[in-house]
């Protein structure tokens, strides 16, 4: 697996893993890139327009060689001495009249084809890249969405998120980017040997001799700085995750006294990067040095023996530029193949991690197909449910659980921490499929109705209300497109929500901000009753939707919620007891088992029971907490 380095909020950080290119992470590769087959017209395009790149590219240090020689006058004799010493051109372009007024419109030729010819290839991979990760995207957000709650229990948001941006992203560049890099580079290699040898293998030897030594050096001193760049980034973000922390618990540390305690954790990380920086400092500058002396040393070399050469008549001045731009080309391309061999490997890990997720089982839902109408009347029937979250699998939450709830029956499950009364809430909204026994919806089996159907019928109000970053009114009409904004206002009406949002300034189209920041925890309540009304649902789940609100926001919320559950089968997980008196059935269980039910009244009666000793200590806690 790869390498993930988190911060503080539990966010993986964008750098991306090497791994070693085996034949089957390959083909992995590969694989992803079947994305491309719809535009393979295109990216076939894009290659060949490589090609006539590099190959318009090559020219330009022909011409510029030929414009040295017109400029110098050669003699005859020097073109004919040359013809039969091996010179790149040919005897017919040797009788040409190369004039520089000929040469400099030559020049400008090559450079408006070579531009077109760029334009092209990078505009047509462009597309393809663009258009190919779009569908990557698409279905790899599908995927994720699509799976199954323990898989969300088991990553990390962060990872995930690193998955869909740095991964992708990777793969785009090695689409758009670098793959016609590579394919420019391997052109412009073969062209560059063929043209320094034909213009004399007397210098190719002797080029050949030192450019890959140069290009050695290059890449060994230069994988060496960009592990400690790495490095010294990695311990400068942990610099950064102390401020943040700091900053965020500034209440603690100031409670604690611990500010001289953070100023020396902070300094001492703080050294570490001065360290490291010191010395990649070191490593860079005896590299850039050492790439001065050898690259100048290389180019003086092959100047001093060509210019040997030019004075016993082997070659010209103009063959001689030619000879060495040729071999800035071929000794540029090798020290870049280097970095784009590290780029292929950390693509070919991104690769590998987008197929790992791809590859995950999704949940059965209708994506294609619209969900059945609401047909059920909203009985529900829980059979010897056994069940243990998959991170616990010693650990038994539910333990032979049977409950018949009739349809429009308000029902209270409550019990002390730990019972399973959220767990309830997960197994009817399918977020888990139970180890053993089964759930019915109007006395059929979950197992024989489509997910998504089975979704359709149920709304979902948690404690702890999730918005939207949209507007309120995007946010009551979530998940319905093309909603009659009256019955989004008719909806806020039932939900006592109507006269808040109608003070602001943009109504419904009012922000919420993130997470719903902007507003109030009982605005946020109200919003979302409002979204379960609009929905319609035949069941409803209520986990404790006012446990965490003041008296006048848990009355207005009270209220919103009484006008939901009519006429309809609810579920209430309770955590404050007083809220569910009116309950038409409260379900007692521990430790996963049914215990208790029946009313208030009737639980209250019970001298020994489990619901009247949880009531009273309650009771007594709020008592002591009054006084």
């Amino acid at each position: 697996m790869a390498k993930r380095n988190y911060n503080s909020n539990g966010q993986a950080k964008p750098e991306l893993e090497k791994v070693p290119l085996t034949k089957e992470r390959f083909k992995e590769a590969l694989a992803l890139f079947s994305y491309i087959r719809p535009y393979r017209f295109k990216f076939l395009i894009s290659m060949l327009f490589i090609g006539l790149s590099a190959m318009s590219t090559m020219v330009f240090p022909f011409l510029l060689g030929k414009m040295i020689d017109a400029a110098g006058a050669e003699t005859t004799q020097m073109k004919q001495s040359m013809s039969m010493s091996g010179s790149f051109v040919s005897d017919k372009l040797n009788q040409f009249e190369w004039s520089l007024n000929t040469i400099i419109v030559l020049l400008f030729v090559q450079l408006s084809v070579q531009m077109l010819f760029s334009f092209m290839r990078i505009y047509l991979l462009t597309d393809v890249g663009e258009r190919s990760l779009a569908a990557i995207r698409k279905d790899l957000y599908k995927n994720l969405i699509s799976q199954p709650m323990q898989f969300f229990s088991e990553h990390r948001v962060g990872e995930l998120s690193s998955r869909l941006s740095a991964d992708l992203s990777q793969i785009q560049d090695a689409i758009s980017f670098t793959l016609a890099e590579f394919l420019r580079g391997i052109f412009t290699l073969v062209i560059g040997l063929i043209s320094i040898f034909c213009i004399s293998n007397e210098l190719a030897f002797v080029m050949l001799s030192i450019v890959p030594l140069v290009a050695v050096i290059a890449v060994v001193f230069g994988m060496r700085i960009r592990k400690m760049s790495r490095k010294a980034q990695d311990q400068l973000a942990d610099s950064g995750t102390i401020v943040q922390e700091t900053l965020q618990g500034i209440s603690v540390v100031k409670a604690f006294s611990a500010e001289l305690y953070e100023l020396n954790r902070y300094s001492k990380n703080i050294k570490s990067v001065v360290d490291i920086a010191i010395k990649n400092g070191r490593y860079r500058g005896a590299f850039v040095s050492l790439m001065i002396f050898s690259v100048f040393g290389a180019i003086a070399f092959v100047m001093w023996y060509g210019s040997t050469m030019i004075q016993s008549g082997k070659i010209t001045a103009g063959d001689l530029t030619m000879f060495v731009i040729f071999s800035a080309f071929v000794g540029g391309t090798f020290a870049g193949f280097a970095d784009m061999f590290s780029t292929l490997q950390k693509t070919i890990g991104a690769t590998q991690r987008v197929r790992e997720l791809l590859k995950n089982t999704p949940e059965n839902l209708q994506f294609e197909t619209a969900v059945a109408a609401n047909h059920y009347q909203g009985s529900i029937r829980f059979d010897q449910l056994s069940f243990s979250y998959p991170s616990r699998p010693e650990v038994q939450v539910l333990n032979a659980f049977s409950l018949q709830v009739q349809s429009g029956t308000q029902v209270a499950i409550v019990g002390p921490s730990g019972a399973g009364k959220s767990t309830i809430a997960a197994m009817l909204l399918r977020f888990y499929e139970p180890n053993a026994g089964a759930i019915y919806l109007d006395n059929k089996s979950s197992q024989t109705i489509p997910l998504s159907e089975w979704r359709s019928q149920m709304a979902y109000v948690p404690q702890d209300v999730i918005l939207f970053g949209g507007s309120i009114l995007e946010n009551i009409a979530y998940g319905i497109e093309n909603i009659d904004e009256a019955a989004v206002i008719a909806a806020a009406q039932k939900a006592n929500a109507h006269d808040f949002i109608s003070k602001f300034p943009e109504g419904y189209q009012t922000l919420v901000g993130e997470r719903g920041i902007k507003l109030s925890g009982g605005q946020r309540q109200r919003v979302a009753i409002a979204r379960a009304i609009l929905k319609n649902p035949r069941i409803l789940i209520l986990d404790e939707a006012t446990s965490s609100l003041d008296s006048e926001s848990e009355q207005l919320v009270q209220e919103a919620l009484d006008n939901l559950m009519q006429h309809r089968t609810s579920f209430v997980i309770a955590h404050r007891l007083s809220t569910i008196k009116k309950a038409q059935q409260i379900v007692v269980i521990d430790k996963g088992t049914v215990i208790e039910t029946g009313t208030h009244e009737q639980l209250m009666n019970n001298g020994n029971g489990l619901y009247k000793r949880l009531v009273e200590l309650q009771f007594e806690n709020v008592s002591k907490f009054s006084k």
